[in-house]
């Protein structure tokens, strides 16, 4: 099957880029408004970019139900700050319940029975449940389409970072069987790390370690 994306609505191409773009990280952002107060939603079209310096993206598209931005994003826009909270499998539920689409004023921790926890580098709130957590300063925000079916791209640079003890071998080395994190694949579907497959890499014919 040859596919020109001209050709399908972009319910179609969502459904194809989700199901086939997988499992994909979670970024549970937290942010405030011009008022403080706090909102908590998650973004599957979420990933690092570079160490050096610490840098994290996520993707807010554009509301399905009405065709808006999201809470979220015109919180970082507003406040330039956001956190990322890593989601493990004991917070799958909280996740889930944050997803609700709701007025700009309602409290998705409340909601969802979390604890706000105060940050170090920025304003917006942690989840005190959530083992590890990027403070992120917005370096950028690129709009790809503010139609529906569009979104934005956010780019933050990472001040800070909080991560428990209990998931940490040594000072920079995750225990993956202990951070237990969640994925997102289609629909309604996520995934655990529960089937590991480890491969050395070739060794490199040019340059140093990449």
């Amino acid at each position: 099957m040859e596919i020109n994306p001209q050709t399908l609505p972009h319910q179609s191409i969502y459904k194809i880029m989700t199901g086939s773009i997988l499992p994909r990280p979670i970024g549970w952002i937290s942010s405030i408004d011009m008022d403080g107060r706090p909102n908590l939603a998650p973004f599957s079209f979420f990933n690092a970019v570079c160490s050096n310096p610490p840098t994290v993206l996520f993707c807010p598209l554009i509301r399905g139900t009405d065709g808006k931005t999201k809470d979220t994003l015109n919180n970082v826009r507003a406040t330039n700050e956001f956190v990322v909270n890593i989601v493990t499998e004991g917070l799958l539920h909280a996740m889930n319940a944050t997803s609700i689409e709701a007025p700009a004023d309602f409290n998705e921790f409340e909601f969802a029975g979390l604890t706000l926890s105060p940050s170090v580098a920025v304003k917006p709130p942690r989840v005190a449940e959530s083992p590890i957590h990027y403070e992120c300063r917005v370096r950028e925000i690129i709009t790809i389409n503010d139609q529906p079916g569009g979104g934005s791209i956010v780019i933050g640079t990472v001040l800070h970072i909080h991560a428990d003890d209990g998931v940490m071998i040594g000072g920079d080395k995750i225990n993956l069987a202990a951070l237990r994190p969640i994925g997102r694949l289609m629909g309604s579907g996520y995934v655990r790390v529960t089937d590991i497959v480890e491969l050395e890499r070739p060794k490199n014919i040019i340059g140093g370690k990449s």
